[in-house]
C-alpha cells in the first residue's frame, strides 16, 4: 500500500538528471574495453551507456522498468569497462527511492547491490564491492528520506486545506443560520396573522426583509474576508455588537436579557468567538427550544472571558451535523484553548457556558 505522496520530477530536475547521466557516463567513450574485441566493445558500450541516459527521461514515469533496465545495463557496463564505475546506479536508485514508498523500493536497493557488487565480485575486488554496497545503502536511504520529507510537507498541506475548510464551513453557518432562523420565524408569524391582522403581518414581512438584506450583506462580507487578496472587508463582530444580536432575536420573539461584567477590552479573537457563541446559542433557542426569554452574560476577567447563555425553555435542542449547532460551538472554544458545556439547566430550560482564556487567542 502506498503513502498518498505522489512524487513527480519538475522538467528541469529531468533535464538535471539527463545531464548528470551523461556525464557520468561519459567516460565509456574513451576508457578501455575488455571480453569483447575493442571495436565491437566500444560500441557496445556507447551503446549501453546512451541507452541507459535516454531511459532517465522516463524515470519517474516507469520507475520499475527504468531502474530495472538501467541497473542491467549498468552491470554489463561495467564488465566492458571496469574503470568507469556506477555511480548513475546510485543515481538511479535515489530517485527511485524517492519516487516510490520506502516498501516498494527496496527491491530496488536488492538490485542494485547485486548490479553494482556482483562485476566487482567477478574480478575479485572485494574491498571495492563492499564500499559499493555502502553507496548502495547509502543512495538508498537518500531517496528515501527525501520522500519523506516530501511526504510530510503534503500531509501538512492537506490537512491545512482541511482546516481551511472547517473554517470557512463554520464562518457560513454563523454567518447565515441566524438570520435565516430570524426569517423562517418571521414568515411563520406573518402567515400566521395574514387574515386576523394584517398589519402585523405586513410588519413580519418587512422584518423578513431587512433579515434578509442582513444575512445578504454579512454573506458579502465573508466572502471578502476568504479573498486573501482583499484588505478592505469590514470587521468581524464584537462584543459590541451584541446588543444589535439581541434586538433581532426580540423582533422574532425571543426577548434576550444582556448582561457584561468585568472591564477591559479581549482580543479580537475572544470577541469574534464570544459573538459566534452567543449567536448560535441564541439560534438554537429560537429554532428548537420554545422559548421566550434567554439570559445572555459577559464576563471578562483578567484572562478569560465567561460566556453563558441560558434560556426558559423546554431544556433539550437536538443535535447538529459535524460541524454546527453545538459541535460547531465546541470547536470554536477549543481553537482558543477553552472548553464549552451545553446541556439542560438544573432549575430548566437550556445553559450554554463557554470558558475563552486570553492567552491563546
Amino acid at each position: 500500500m502506498g503513502d498518498g505522496y505522489e512524487a513527480r520530477l519538475a522538467p528541469r530536475w529531468r533535464r538535471a538528471l539527463l545531464l548528470l547521466g551523461a556525464v557520468l557516463v561519459a567516460p565509456a567513450f574513451w576508457l578501455g574495453v575488455t571480453g569483447l574485441p575493442p571495436l565491437a566493445g566500444r560500441i557496445a558500450a556507447v551503446a549501453l551507456a546512451a541507452g541507459q541516459v535516454a531511459a532517465l527521461w522516463w524515470l519517474d514515469r516507469a520507475p520499475q522498468v527504468v531502474t530495472a533496465g538501467v541497473l542491467v545495463a549498468g552491470a554489463a557496463l561495467q564488465l566492458l569497462v571496469p574503470g568507469l564505475g556506477p555511480g548513475l546506479a546510485f543515481v538511479v536508485l535515489c530517485t527511485y527511492a524517492w519516487a516510490r514508498p520506502a516498501a516498494e523500493s527496496l527491491w530496488a536497493l536488492g538490485a542494485t547491490v547485486v548490479a553494482v557488487g556482483g562485476p566487482a565480485v567477478a574480478q575479485g575486488r572485494w574491498p571495492l564491492a563492499g564500499g559499493w554496497l555502502a553507496a548502495s545503502l547509502l543512495a538508498w536511504s537518500w531517496g528515501a528520506l527525501g520522500r519523506a520529507r516530501g511526504a510530510r510537507r503534503e500531509a501538512e498541506r492537506r490537512q491545512a486545506v482541511l482546516e481551511e475548510r472547517g473554517r470557512i464551513a463554520r464562518e457560513l453557518h454563523d454567518v447565515l443560520a441566524h438570520t435565516v432562523s430570524v426569517m423562517v420565524v418571521q414568515a411563520a408569524a406573518a402567515d400566521d396573522v395574514f387574515d386576523l391582522d394584517p398589519a402585523r403581518a405586513r410588519a413580519a414581512i418587512r422584518r423578513t426583509e431587512t433579515a434578509g438584506r442582513e444575512a445578504l450583506a454579512e454573506l458579502r462580507t465573508f466572502l471578502r474576508t476568504v479573498d486573501e487578496g482583499r484588505h478592505d472587508a469590514p470587521p468581524q463582530p464584537t462584543l459590541a455588537d451584541l446588543g444589535r444580536l439581541a434586538g433581532t432575536m426580540a423582533g422574532a420573539g425571543l426577548r434576550v436579557t444582556l448582561r457584561r461584567e468585568g472591564d477591559g477590552e479581549p482580543p479580537a479573537g475572544v470577541q469574534l468567538c464570544a459573538y459566534r457563541i452567543v449567536q448560535e446559542a441564541l439560534t438554537n433557542t429560537l429554532r428548537h427550544s420554545g422559548a421566550g426569554r434567554a439570559e445572555v452574560l459577559i464576563r471578562i476577567g483578567p484572562a478569560a472571558v465567561e460566556v453563558e447563555v441560558r434560556d426558559d425553555g423546554a431544556g433539550q435542542q437536538p443535535g447538529h451535523g459535524p460541524g454546527n449547532g453545538i459541535r460547531g460551538m465546541r470547536e470554536r472554544a477549543a481553537l482558543l484553548g477553552g472548553t464549552l458545556t451545553a446541556g439542560p439547566g438544573p432549575g430548566g430550560g437550556f445553559a450554554v457556558r463557554a470558558h475563552l482564556p486570553w492567552a491563546a487567542a
